[in-house]
């Protein structure tokens, strides 16, 4: 039976990722559970997979846990956190915490020997080239559990990159695919995705394709991609999560129903197809794809967030730090939509010089953040 640490057990991947090991409890165990602030839903949690530890970010919240569950060891704060993960006895980490938060617990987990089912985009955006070397140091794997990183895994199988002629990513264009003026979108309208069920700031990041920005920049890291070999492509439907052309001409797809279930289960089980993963597709659900170019002017983030790729040093976590900024103040009603894509390209014109050392990103983190405040408390 296979021991999991979720780190983000609250959030919507974490729960996704409950979900699975409760219909597979027979392969699966959780270890740990690592929460941000949701004391309530990481105590329903614990008592139902009674975890050997646990760790909540806010150490007051996490005393009265520990009070409740005594016989779940409770670590609180950031030091718990990485107290937490080599207690927890783990084989697999779901590294599913938004943002850079996500950064230093994924390093942590490797060092204890996990290997990492990777959900959250900033630590590889940030921090490729580290998290890289460290799991080739730790002898551990990186197991993509976004659902396009999944299929184009599921599709390199076996195959040598050399071969590969373009890697494909599809987006499904967001909530205003068909929308033309964007001056007058709310958060409300923002958040109504048409195929997937997701946490709101990712669910802006689909709306603006800053997502595909971060799955570009990942794909380059996970799959030792060159950037002129990866493309985007707006599939509304959401059927085909990712596809190969290799250099022969043959065009290798992989295709499921939208439900991140498949590629967190793909994760965990080290790429193992098990059973009851996720309904099956008809033929009638595949009979009309469609597939796009996407507007540049419609989705400047992509452009930015792939000019920063391209970059590297740490402009990448310079991207991913400004869009956050601005993507939360849009959701807080501070900014316009359009607003996200300017407040974002004024940080990257501040890009700071050094290299790309895990102190460095961090601060870059920090200060990008702050610039790109500042910007949005300015306008």
């Amino acid at each position: 039976m296979k021991k999991i640490a979720i780190i983000g057990a609250t959030g919507s991947i974490g729960r996704s990722a409950l979900s699975v090991i409760r219909a597979h409890a027979t392969r699966f165990r959780v270890t740990a559970l690592i929460g941000g602030g949701n004391a309530a839903a990481l105590a329903a949690q614990i008592a139902e997979f009674q975890p050997p530890v646990a760790a909540l970010r806010d150490e007051k919240a996490a005393r009265a846990l520990a009070r409740d569950f005594p016989g779940t060891k409770i670590y609180g704060g950031e030091t718990g956190i990485a107290e937490c993960l080599p207690a927890s006895g783990a084989e697999i980490c779901v590294s599913a915490f938004g943002g850079i938060a996500g950064l230093l617990p994924t390093l942590t987990a490797m060092d204890c020997g996990m290997d990492i089912a990777l959900a959250n985009k900033e630590t590889l955006v940030a921090a490729g080239e580290i998290v890289k070397r460290r799991a080739r140091l730790r002898g551990v794997k990186i197991l993509p559990v976004d659902s396009e990183h999944s299929a184009l895994r599921q599709c390199l199988a076996g195959c040598e990159i050399s071969r590969v002629r373009r890697a494909i990513i599809t987006a499904s264009g967001g909530a205003f695919l068909h929308w033309t003026n964007l001056s007058a979108v709310t958060p409300a309208a923002a958040l109504n995705h048409p195929t997937w069920s997701m946490g709101k700031k990712i669910t802006i990041d689909s709306a603006t394709l800053a997502n595909k920005a971060l799955e570009t920049i990942e794909a380059h890291f996970l799959f030792d991609l060159p950037y002129d070999k990866i493309e985007v492509w707006i599939h509304p439907q959401s059927v085909v999560h990712g596809a190969v052309e290799f250099i022969d001409g043959a065009l290798v797809a992989q295709l499921a129903v939208p439900d991140m279930r498949l590629p967190i289960l793909q994760a965990l089980s080290g790429g193992e197809h098990l059973p009851d993963g996720v309904p099956p597709l008809t033929l009638a659900q595949i009979a009309n794809l469609t597939f796009a170019a996407p507007d540049a002017e419609k989705y400047p983030l992509l452009r930015l967030g792939l000019t920063a790729g391209r970059q590297g040093g740490l402009a990448p976590a310079v991207f991913s730090a400004a869009n956050e900024a601005a993507a939360l103040a849009f959701l807080a009603g501070e900014i316009r939509y359009p607003q996200i894509a300017a407040s974002v390209e004024k940080c990257l014109e501040r890009v700071p010089s050094g290299e790309a050392t895990l102190e460095n990103i961090l601060s870059a983190d920090r200060a990008a953040a702050a610039f790109c405040r500042a910007e949005i408390e300015r306008s």
